[in-house]
Parts: structure tokens; C-alpha cells; sequence
């Protein structure tokens, strides 16, 4: 079972179902029957069973050593095993040789096509080496994979039967509110396909499991095996996909959380159609912009994604994005974090060509940038900061700095178009606020989103900080080929 965050107290647990443990739990209430729709779509959910073969060796020589499947010390004595020890099967020692276990998990899935297209999560399928689905009549059909992605945690099988088979729809998601009924059907603890009701809890939830967490949350009972089950609106269609819950115990206790259709669809059509996602890319490196970096630039609230780095021959680099930009809007957009931006890319239209508004030194800049598809593939440093004399460094805001020359270039392996000011030591016992972000070797290569070439151009820049009535300065640092952003605090004495 796999602990996606760890910002809960308890766990976050993947729902399917790897081993029988009963556990039931009471079903929400309703004002009215579900009956009616409930009998409509029960026909279009299925069990997903998986089965996984796993080789192990059963050697009981050199010590008696035996590891349990995928653990660490497996492959490590290997190495210092013999031939016949290593389940040469020709040895002729029973407990030279190797074994094969069956790892069997369950799960859910559901119909959405009459030729046979079934929706699931990846890791219900994930590494299985046979996949079959049960139909709610009992029919078992033998499924094959159409394509999978694991950033979204969905996945396409099919399967072939004889007549027409039965089938749901998507509906939109983003036109349901919070508190209105949803009904969720799976396969929990291996039981059979069961029917609960509840509300939506709450949308756009982040719980960690990856770059594109926008998630239904809802108290609907959903346990360890509706993985891959549909949830309902109250028009029998599918705006979410059963995928994980929150729980101390690993039992419903009503947090439980849907990959939304809006976000589902897209990813399942291009698994149909290309069997893999094709993500929108442009090309940058991108940080939050935190309550400090927001006061240190006078933004009246933090959000946007801030730009640390911009790759070379890439849309951003031919749109004219430069280093330090905020970008606040993409495609008419408003990006108040960086999974906004991240997930809005990725679901654009690669080769289209859209509008991004970032913010410039104070200025809102529209610009035109064409989505490309994403590819999903020191001690030099104190040894030039010593050959400085006293003479040569100044300390501001408790930190050691000289201008950038090119004995210190050459040390460093700086190219020549990087200009800044280099950071010859850190204060780190002065208690500053932003200091632990810092190191020795990194270079100032801008104050406040203003390019700095000189320690004169850093105490100015800091000086109109302080002036501007700004407690927070953000200094944009590089490092070994990467940028960054540290937002560092302002003390009334510097």
C-alpha cells in the first residue's frame, strides 16, 4: 500500500485491494432513493483482477540466507553466491532452485464504450502480467492494456465479448458544487460491486501523489478496492474516478478522493489514441511565489509560479520569458500556484498557440507562446573564496561578497554571460530569515527581479527595498547551472 503525503496525520491509502481483511463501513443516508440509478449503471461497472509472477529464489545455502520479494539485501548476495547457489535448476538440489508466486490484487473499473473500453487506475494494472475484468451478470473476460499513465494514475484496458456491451458517460465535473450528492460503485475488499452515496467534500485537492493533483474529495463509503470505480452525479454520468482515501486505520472514515473527469478525459483519449499522454511543455523551471518573495516584489498577494530557469530553444526562450518572471495567466487562466500552471500546460493542445501574462518588474507583459510536447526522459567554490583579501569583500545582510572576476569565473566554471556578484561566505549563525538558502560559491545575478553586476548595484538595490517600506528581499541566485530564487529578511539596522 503506498503512503502518497505525508501532510496528514494518518496515511493516504491507494485503494486497491492486495489482501482480504473485512472491514465494512456504514453507507451515507440520503433523502430519496438511489435505487432507479443505481440499477441503470450497475451493468457498467466491473471487477479488475490482476494477477503478478514473481521469481524467487529459494536458495539455503551460504548461511541460510533467504529475502523476502524486492527486498534490498536480494540482488546484493547474489553477487557472492555460486552458480548453483544463483537456482541453477540443472543443479539438481531442490532448494537451489528458483520458485514462481502469484501476487493477485482487485479493483474496479468501468465501461465507457460498448466495444469493450474499460477505465481503472494504473496501479491497479500496474505490473501485472495477466488482467481480467468480471461483468456484474459474472461473465470474465480476459483484458489487454491500451496505454497507461501514472502521473494521473489512470489506465485503458479492453476486452473482447460477443454482443454489445454496456456503457456510461463522462460528464463535467467543474459544473458540480460542493454538497451536491454523488454515488460511488466499486469492488471493496473483494466483496462485489457495492453502491454508496454522499457528497462532494471539496474539489481541487492536493494530498502529494503527484504534479497534477486536482482532486474530488468526497465522504461517499469508498474503500481498498474501489480503485478505478466511477463516481456519479445525479445524472448517472462519471465526474470522477475513485483513486484514493485518508484513513489512520486503512478503513472509510468519509475522506476519500476521485481524479476529476475534466482531467480523466483528456488522458484517456490520448491512451486511446496514441496508447501514452502527450503532455503540453514550455520549457521552463519554475518555483511558488511565497508570501516572502510576494512582499519583497510589492505584489499585493502571493501567487504565480516564479521562473528560475528558462531552457534554451524552447517555447518560453522563443516567447520572450525571461528569468524572474511571475506568471500569473496562461490561456485566460488566472495561475495562483504552480500546480495551476503545470496542469494547465499539460492539457493544452500541443502546437497550439496561446497567451501568457507574466508580471515584469511590477508590469503585466502579454506574451505568445506555442506549446511543444513534453519529453516524459563543490569545493572549488571555498578554494576561490579564500584567494580574496579582506580588502576585496563586504559583508551585506550577512553575507560575504565580491564582484565576479575572471580568476573566480574560471574557478568556478562560470561561462562568461553569467553577471553577478558571487557569495564568499554565510552568516549562518545570525539567525537571518532566508539565510539557510545560500551558499558559498552561488552567485547574485539579480536583486528584487534587477540585474546586479557589482556589490554597489546589491547594497542599492537593497537600500530601495528598504526605502520602498519592503521587509523582504529576494535575491536570484545561480548555482551549478541551475537558478534560484531566496526571498532573505530586511532587519531596521542593515
Amino acid at each position: 500500500m503506498m503512503n502518497i503525503s505525508k501532510k496528514f496525520a494518518g496515511a493516504i491509502f491507494i485503494l486497491v485491494y492486495m489482501a482480504v481483511s473485512p472491514s465494512l463501513s456504514n453507507a451515507q443516508g440520503a433523502p430519496e432513493s438511489f435505487a432507479d440509478l443505481s440499477e441503470k449503471l450497475l451493468p457498467a461497472v466491473v471487477n479488475v483482477y490482476t494477477t503478478q509472477n514473481i521469481r524467487v529464489d529459494r536458495n539455503r545455502r551460504g548461511g541460510g540466507n533467504s529475502f523476502p520479494p524486492g527486498s534490498p539485501f536480494e540482488e546484493f548476495f547474489k553477487r557472492f553466491q555460486t552458480p548453483d547457489q544463483q537456482g541453477d535448476n540443472d543443479s539438481g538440489n531442490d532448494n537451489s532452485r528458483s520458485r514462481v508466486q502469484q501476487r493477485r490484487s482487485l479493483g474496479s473499473g468501468f465501461i465507457i464504450d460498448a466495444s469493450g473500453i474499460i477505465i481503472t487506475n494504473n496501479h491497479v494494472i500496474d505490473d501485472a502480467d495477466e488482467i481480467s475484468i468480471k461483468l456484474q451478470d459474472g461473465t470474465e473476460l480476459e483484458a489487454v492494456l491500451i496505454g497507461k499513465d501514472d502521473k494521473v494514475d489512470l489506465a485503458v484496458l479492453k476486452v473482447e465479448a460477443d454482443d454489445d456491451l454496456p456503457f456510461v458517460k463522462f460528464g463535467d465535473d467543474t459544473k458540480s458544487r460542493i454538497g451536491d450528492w454523488v454515488l460511488a460503485i466499486g469492488n471493496p475488499f473483494g466483496i462485489g460491486s457495492s453502491v454508496t452515496a454522499g457528497i462532494i467534500s471539496a474539489s481541487n485537492r492536493n494530498i502529494g501523489s503527484g504534479p497534477y493533483d486536482h482532486y474530488l474529495q468526497t465522504d461517499a463509503s469508498i474503500n481498498r478496492g474501489n480503485s478505478g470505480g466511477p463516481m456519479f452525479n445525479m445524472k448517472g454520468e462519471v465526474i470522477g474516478i475513485n483513486t484514493a482515501i485518508y484513513s489512520p486505520s486503512g478503513g472509510n472514515v468519509g475522506v476519500g478522493f476521485a481524479i476529476p473527469s475534466s482531467q480523466a478525459s483528456i488522458v484517456i483519449d490520448q491512451l486511446r489514441e496514441y496508447g501514452r499522454t502527450k503532455r503540453g511543455r514550455i520549457g521552463v523551471r519554475i518555483g511558488p511565489v511565497s508570501d516572502e518573495i510576494a512582499e519583497s516584489l510589492g505584489m499585493e498577494e502571493a501567487g504565480g509560479a516564479i521562473v528560475s530557469t528558462v531552457e534554451d530553444d524552447s517555447p518560453s526562450s522563443k516567447a520572450g520569458v525571461k528569468f524572474s518572471d511571475i506568471i500569473i495567466e496562461f490561456d485566460g487562466t488566472k495561475i495562483d500556484e504552480v500546480r495551476d500552471l503545470t496542469s494547465k500546460v499539460a492539457n493544452t493542445e500541443i502546437g497550439s498557440t496561446v497567451d501568457m501574462v507574466v508580471l515584469r518588474k511590477g508590469k503585466r507583459v502579454t506574451l505568445k507562446i506555442t506549446i511543444d510536447e513534453l519529453d516524459e526522459g563543490s569545493s572549488s567554490a571555498e578554494d576561490a573564496a579564500d584567494e580574496k583579501t579582506a580588502e576585496e569583500l563586504e559583508s551585506v545582510l550577512g553575507l560575504g561578497l565580491t564582484n565576479l572576476d575572471d580568476e573566480a569565473r574560471e574557478e568556478l566554471e562560470i561561462d562568461a554571460d553569467i553577471e553577478g556578484v558571487l557569495i564568499t561566505s554565510v552568516d549562518y549563525d545570525s539567525g537571518r530569515e532566508g539565510l539557510r538558502g545560500l551558499r558559498r560559491g552561488d552567485v547574485i545575478v539579480e536583486v528584487t527581479q534587477q540585474e546586479v553586476s557589482s556589490v554597489d548595484d546589491v547594497k542599492t538595490r537593497i537600500e530601495d527595498q528598504r526605502e520602498a517600506g519592503r521587509s523582504v528581499v529576494l535575491l536570484s541566485i545561480f548555482r551549478r547551472g541551475q537558478y534560484a530564487h531566496i526571498p532573505v529578511k530586511l532587519d531596521d539596522e542593515d
